[in-house]
């Protein structure tokens, strides 16, 4: 099949094509009898298509459909494993407001007990030190007694 007809054969077909380019592909058809026989089993084959569907539609009975729709609304869902942990949502708004208060009470907590204890270093750290090289000197080691012994006045 040539090009020109391959590019336009749906639109032919179901005849949605500009008259323009209907012209073009009718004209085209008319010399070549390639493109005219398989455009021609092309309609057959959507006819058979065609005849294949049924206009009658079908309707069930009026006691069939109740009787379904009265064995739908007895079931009951069964619950999945996945519903089994799954929150209600106003028990999930109560637990993160409860954790939001238990985080304020220990934050306030911390904070008033945190303004007990002194600024400086503790009297671990302080004798920790004196491992260092820089703590040679005398002048090292009064400094650490001054320290100790004003840790130890608070």
């Amino acid at each position: 099949m040539h090009p020109v007809v391959m590019d336009r054969l749906e639109e032919y077909l179901s005849g949605a094509l500009e008259p323009a380019t209907q012209r073009a592909v009718e004209g085209h058809m008319a010399g070549c009898a390639a493109c005219r026989e398989e455009v021609k089993s092309m309609q057959e084959f959507s006819q058979l298509f065609g005849s294949l569907r049924n206009e009658e539609a079908f309707e069930p009975s009026p006691r069939f459909t109740a009787s379904v729709m009265q064995h739908v609304s007895e079931l009951k869902p069964e619950p999945t494993f996945a519903s089994r942990f799954a929150l209600d949502l106003a028990f999930g708004r109560r637990l993160v407001f409860a954790s939001l208060v238990m985080l304020a009470v220990l934050g306030g907590f911390l904070a008033t007990r945190e303004a007990q204890y002194s600024a400086g270093p503790s009297s671990d750290a302080i004798l920790a030190q004196q491992d260092l090289p820089e703590f040679d000197s005398a002048r090292s080691q009064d400094n650490m007694l001054v320290t100790l012994t004003a840790y130890e006045q608070h």
